[in-house]
């Protein structure tokens, strides 16, 4: 199936089996390329998985050796519990390396998501936190970390920020990123960042916000400073976001006075402003920048972080019903969200019309269209 499946089928093909030779009746590369292709297909669980190898014999033993036959379900969620997810993930992000563009100035967000159905109560197993990253230019999920609770994304951002070549990139994190080390480590890394300020850097968040009130207040004369305005408007609701950034450097050696945080180029406040069905609400949002960031790219990374929420994390939910799964056992269920990343990618790289859920009913339809997405 190499023809076939080029970059993918290979960064694959060597991923450690976890099983004793006597018990392997199926090739491990066999069992992650049907999986691969029943999630494409709509696959949500081990069942379903087995399910869509049985309909699609005839055409999946073309491709590959199944001189078993297809593998059952118990089958599929025993080698996939077993399966190390730390070195699944670093074959996907093999694979990611290669069909990156990484192009100069991408933008990509950090941010976590909890696996609901991941929990198991009778063993007191919380449910698993994913990080994921996210390319807002080429709107591939680039690298996944698990972690045992949200609180422990301080631990995994380093560590899956560190799978990754920073070069020329804008990281984008929330509050719960905006720490030193995370910060010198994005610069280090040859990258710049545009942190979320909040009550978790209590100092930091007072002296930003009284560096913006004492600026509005005097006409934001004798500070360098820059503005720029958004407003979108459709379906009975109008949002306008203003965008601000402050670059004077007696402001920013007055916040950063000891020099913790690497490369401070400037502070911005986004001032969000809602009105839907006459009723109008208004948030406000602080930034640490590094470098010499403009109020334009400012506002693009920005807006875009939210892109993970709509792009990844809500698709993960509504289009491959991540929140509904039931699995569990081993790294099962880290394993499984990252079959769903694979083919969240492949689904994006199709250029064909059509939305995720439609591609996605196409390729369990459509031999020729799933090796299409396949070669992506």
């Amino acid at each position: 199936m190499t023809e076939i499946w080029n970059r993918l089928y290979d960064a694959f093909a060597s991923v450690t089996d976890p099983r004793v030779d006597t018990t392997k009746h199926h090739s491990l590369i066999d069992i992650i390329s049907i999986a691969i292709c029943a999630v494409i297909c709509g696959a949500d669980s081990w069942v379903a998985i087995e399910t869509f190898g049985k309909a699609k014999q005839s055409w999946l033993e073309h491709y590959l050796a199944l001189p078993n036959g297809i593998p059952s379900h118990d089958t599929f969620g025993r080698v996939f519990a077993a399966l190390d997810a730390a070195e699944f993930q670093e074959h996907f992000i093999c694979w990611v390396r290669a069909i990156w563009p990484a192009e100069l100035g991408e933008i990509i967000s950090v941010d976590g998501k909890t696996l609901r159905g991941s929990h198991d109560r009778a063993i007191g197993k919380a449910a698993i936190h994913l990080v994921s990253v996210w390319a807002q230019h080429s709107r591939l999920v680039l690298a996944q970390r698990a972690v045992d609770t949200k609180s422990n994304e301080i631990t995994a951002i380093p560590a899956v920020l560190k799978l990754l070549d920073l070069t020329n990139c804008t990281v984008t994190i929330d509050a719960m990123g905006c720490q030193t080390a995370i910060a010198r480590q994005i610069v280090e890394g040859g990258g710049e960042y545009v942190l979320a300020v909040k009550a978790n850097q209590e100092q930091l968040h007072s002296d930003i916000v009284d560096t913006f009130h004492y600026a509005a207040d005097d006409g934001w004369k004798d500070v360098a400073s820059s503005h720029t305005q958004t407003v979108e408007a459709g379906h009975g609701r109008v949002e306008t976001r203003d965008y601000w950034l402050i670059t004077e450097p007696d402001d920013l050696r007055f916040l950063n006075p000891k020099g913790v945080w690497r490369n401070v180029g400037a502070i911005g406040m986004v001032v969000r402003q809602r009105t839907i069905g006459g009723v109008t609400s208004e948030e406000t949002g602080y930034y640490l920048l590094s470098g010499t960031p403009t109020v334009e790219h400012f506002a693009r990374a920005v807006r875009g972080h939210w892109g993970i929420e709509n792009q990844v994390h809500w698709v993960m939910d509504v289009t491959f019903h991540e929140d509904a799964s039931r699995i569990r056992t081993g790294d099962g269920a880290v394993n499984f969200a990252l079959l769903r990343h694979i083919a969240l990618n492949l689904l994006r790289r199709d250029t064909s019309a059509g939305s995720l859920r439609t591609k996605r009913f196409r390729a369990a339809l459509d031999d020729s269209y799933l090796l299409q997405v396949l070669q992506a």
